[in-house]
C-alpha cells in the first residue's frame, strides 16, 4: 500500500490559502485599481497584450501548470482597465461575460479557462486560451483595397458559424468589430463578449446592468438602435457583421468610419456600391444587413451563412438565368 503523501510532497498552491491564511489588505499595501504582478497567486503576469472598451488583456504564466512541468504554461488573463475597476457593479459585467463565454463550445469562439478573484486587490479576472495570429484590423491595414473573394470567403464563413451558433444559443456578442476577431494559428476566433447579453429567458439570473453608462460601444459598427440606448440584440449583431464584411470586401468602412445616425443623416446608404471583388448574388444579401431599419435587416446570420456557401454562378449560369427573346 503506498504511504500517504504529506503536505511537503506537494505543491504549494494547493495549500496556500489553509497554509498561509491571507490576511486583509490594509489602505497602506493596496490601493484600487492596483494590479499586482501575480494574481490569485497562481498567474504571473508578463505583458500587456490589448485594451479594449472595458478591459485589459495580459500575457500570463500558469505557474501551477508551470510546476506541474507543463511546457506552454501560458494564458490570456483578461482583467477590468483601471477606469472600470471604479464601478462597484463592474465585476459582475465582467462575470456576466465569463458566463455568457462559457455556455459557448465552438472551434471558432475563444474558449474560457475559469474566472477568479485576487483577494488581496479585489480584481476579477478571467483566463482564457492565449492566441497567436493577426486580427482582422491588421489584416485590413495590408489589404487597403480589399480581399479577392476567396480569401474573403475563407474568413467569413468560419465567422458566420461562429456568430450563428452564439445566437443559436442565446448570446449576443454585442460588439462585433475587426479587432475582436484574430485569425489564430489554427483558425479563426471570436473573443471579446464583454458587452454581450443574453438573450430573453436565457441565463435569467444574471444581473442585468446598464451598458449605457459604461459608453463602450465602438459606434462606428454600432446600430442606430443600439445607440438609441436599446439592448443588444441579433440584429444589432447582424449590422455590426455587415460593416465588418463590408470592410474587409473593399477595403473600407460602409459609411466613412461615421456612427450609423451620422450615416443616416447624411442618406449616405444611398451611396453604397458592390465592392468589385464580391459577387453580386452576396451583396445583395450583404446590403440587406446595412440597413438602418430593423424591420429591413436581414433577420438572421444562418441566411447570410447560407448565401456565402453557395458558390458564386458561372458565367454561362448568369447568361442563361436572364430572359432573351
Amino acid at each position: 500500500m503506498n504511504e500517504p503523501l504529506c503536505a511537503s510532497d506537494l505543491t504549494y498552491f494547493a495549500f496556500a490559502a489553509t497554509a498561509a491564511p491571507r490576511q486583509a489588505p490594509t489602505p497602506a499595501t493596496v490601493t484600487t485599481g492596483e494590479l499586482p504582478q501575480v494574481l490569485g497567486g497562481r498567474y504571473r503576469i508578463e505583458r500587456l497584450l490589448g485594451v479594449g472598451g472595458m478591459g485589459a488583456v495580459y500575457r500570463a504564466r500558469d505557474l501551477l501548470r508551470e510546476q506541474f512541468g507543463d511546457p506552454e504554461p501560458y494564458v490570456a488573463l483578461k482583467t477590468l482597465s483601471d477606469d472600470f475597476a471604479e464601478y462597484p457593479d463592474a465585476h459582475a459585467l465582467l462575470y456576466t461575460e465569463f458566463a455568457l463565454t462559457a455556455r459557448l463550445s465552438h472551434r471558432h469562439v475563444v474558449r474560457l479557462f475559469g474566472f477568479d478573484v485576487d483577494t488581496a486587490s479585489q480584481r476579477a479576472f478571467i483566463t482564457l486560451e492565449l492566441l497567436k495570429g493577426p486580427t482582422l484590423d491588421q489584416l485590413l491595414s495590408e489589404h487597403p483595397e480589399g480581399l479577392a473573394w476567396n480569401e474573403l470567403r475563407e474568413i467569413a464563413l468560419p465567422l458566420l458559424e461562429a456568430l450563428a451558433y452564439s445566437h443559436s444559443r442565446g448570446v449576443i456578442h454585442g460588439d462585433l468589430k475587426p479587432s475582436n476577431v484574430i485569425l489564430a494559428e489554427d483558425g479563426l476566433r471570436l473573443f471579446d463578449y464583454g458587452l454581450g447579453q443574453p438573450l430573453e429567458g436565457v441565463l435569467k439570473n444574471l444581473p442585468r446592468l446598464s451598458r449605457n453608462r459604461f459608453k463602450a460601444w465602438t459606434t462606428r459598427y454600432a446600430a442606430p438602435e443600439l445607440l438609441d440606448g436599446d439592448e443588444p440584440s441579433e440584429a444589432s449583431d447582424i449590422y455590426a457583421l455587415g460593416c465588418l464584411l463590408f470592410e474587409l470586401a473593399s477595403g473600407k468602412h460602409p459609411f466613412r468610419r461615421l456612427s450609423a445616425k451620422q450615416a443616416k443623416a447624411m442618406a449616405l446608404e444611398k451611396e453604397l456600391r458592390c465592392p468589385p471583388k464580391l459577387p453580386t448574388h452576396v451583396w445583395h444579401s450583404l446590403l440587406r444587413t446595412l440597413a438602418f431599419d430593423v424591420d429591413e435587416r436581414t433577420s438572421s446570420v444562418t441566411q447570410l451563412l447560407d448565401i456565402f456557401r453557395r458558390p458564386a454562378p458561372s458565367r454561362m449560369q448568369r447568361w442563361f438565368g436572364r430572359t432573351h427573346g
